[in-house]
């Protein structure tokens, strides 16, 4: 014959479980390998501002240069 009372001590351990889990997804950092979308590189991003037409073609092999030399 079971009692009620001996089930609350793992009632409250799930709870437990469930709140860790729910902080540890909202606390992990978003730039972890492999899970979400990596940050551009200056690169990266000098070829999108040339590829929206925000920088001429000189602007761009200039600025190129710059970024491989350092």
């Amino acid at each position: 014959m079971h009692h009620y009372g001996e089930f609350w001590g793992m009632h409250w351990i799930w709870w437990i479980l469930w709140i860790i889990f729910i902080i540890w997804v909202f606390v992990t950092p978003w730039d972890l390998p492999g899970q979400r979308n990596k940050r551009d590189t200056p690169l990266d991003i000098l070829k999108k501002r040339f590829a929206k037409g925000e920088i001429t073609k000189e602007e761009f092999e200039e600025t190129k240069e710059i970024l491989n030399k350092s």
